[in-house]
């Protein structure tokens, strides 16, 4: 191998020594790495002995992870071996790196398990706009696939299930999801929400303990015959959902008893109690931005006038109103200014007279006789 690419074979491939760069070729936006495999022979797959006897050649383009957003592709030279095993089915095979590259792959091993990932964590179209910003070529339905390549995680032995319905086809098919009840994963999913298919599910693990389901009669009966070791408890999902269907029922049960309650009585109002301010007692001192401003504006209305102005004069001095001038003469004190609250208006003890209740009508002018 040429010295000057070893540094950058330990860099881009630093657990796989057998692999060796033999080049690096940048064309525009893409980065071409070329590679090729140390060793001198490979394992047969069918058989597992080894050769070194090479039958031929060829390259193989796999995308590998980007660099700086930059696209990156792998120029692999790979090898084809003759197997020496006479019962091996397999005349040639070629030969694979374990961690880089699988048969019939397209991508290598390690943006494969980036794609998954991405796919895990953020689904498919969200996915595919995330990986178009990395530089990973990917559409929603790569992502999906990688993440339905995926193993099943192991989930060990549950002594704690969980058992409920699930709708496939709200209001047509629903199903039975069972997971378990400490570590809260996902155990397995039935094709149907009766006693017959978890009957079998729960006779082959006898060792749960406790059986965490809703009140369905089917998983009653299905509990009770597969796994009769096991306390059968309600979560607080279902304690709580029966407690509102019992409160709803005895609610509506008693609804007449709402309207049986006589109404309040509604107080008259008092006519005889004087309103503050009304029957001469002193208000309370006011105080604000409000009084302040009529106190400031009271001290200099009259100080114009006993300067010698008129009310016209001052109005027009001071851009206000003849009629605020007018109050402001009239009023001794500043506080005199302040308005209480109306009085309540009184309904009227005399009939009106019939002239006067007539829309659009005038009374009759008398005659000069």
């Amino acid at each position: 191998m040429s010295q000057s690419w070893s540094w950058l074979g330990a860099l881009l491939f630093p657990s796989l020594p057998q692999v060796e760069v033999v080049g690096v070729e940048v064309s525009g936006p893409a980065v071409r790495i070329g590679a090729r495999v140390a060793t001198a022979g490979a394992v047969c797959p069918g058989c597992g002995a080894w050769s070194e006897q090479v039958h031929g050649s060829y390259r193989r383009f796999p995308s590998d992870l980007p660099s700086c957003g930059r696209p990156v592709t792998l120029a692999l030279l790979v090898r084809r071996f003759v197997c020496l095993e006479g019962s091996c089915p397999r005349r040639t095979f070629a030969e694979q790196v374990p961690g880089l590259t699988r048969r019939h792959g397209q991508v290598t091993e390690r943006q494969r398990t980036a794609v998954a990932g991405l796919g895990l964590a953020l689904a498919g179209r969200a996915g595919a706009r995330m990986s178009a910003l990395l530089g990973i070529r990917a559409g929603r339905s790569t992502l999906l696939r990688r993440v339905m390549d995926l193993p099943d995680p192991d989930t060990g032995v549950p002594t704690a299930v969980g058992v409920d319905d699930f709708a496939l086809r709200k209001g047509h098919t629903y199903g039975t999801v069972i997971t378990n009840s400490v570590t809260h994963q996902v155990l397995d999913l039935l094709p149907e929400r009766d006693a017959a298919v978890l009957t079998p599910w729960l006779a082959g693990h006898p060792q749960i303990e406790v059986i965490c389901r809703d009140r369905a009669s089917a998983y009653a009966e299905a509990a009770t015959h597969a796994a009769p070791q096991a306390l059968q408890v309600a979560d607080r999902y279902h304690l709580w959902a029966n407690l509102v269907r019992a409160i709803e029922r005895v609610v509506t049960a008693h609804r007449a008893c709402l309207h049986a309650q006589p109404a309040p009585p509604v107080p008259e109002p008092q006519w005889e109690t004087p309103l503050p301010g009304t029957s001469g007692e002193e208000l309370p001192e006011p105080a604000g931005q409000l009084a302040d401003r009529r106190r400031a504006n009271h001290a200099l209305a009259h100080e114009l006038l006993v300067g010698g102005m008129s009310q016209r004069e001052v109005a027009r001095h001071l851009g206000w109103s003849r009629n605020t001038v007018r109050r402001y003469a009239g009023a001794a004190r500043w506080q005199d200014m302040r308005q209480g609250p109306k009085a309540p208006r009184r309904p009227s003890s005399t009939p009106t007279s019939p002239t006067c209740c007539v829309v659009g009508r005038r009374p009759a002018a008398r005659s000069a006789g």
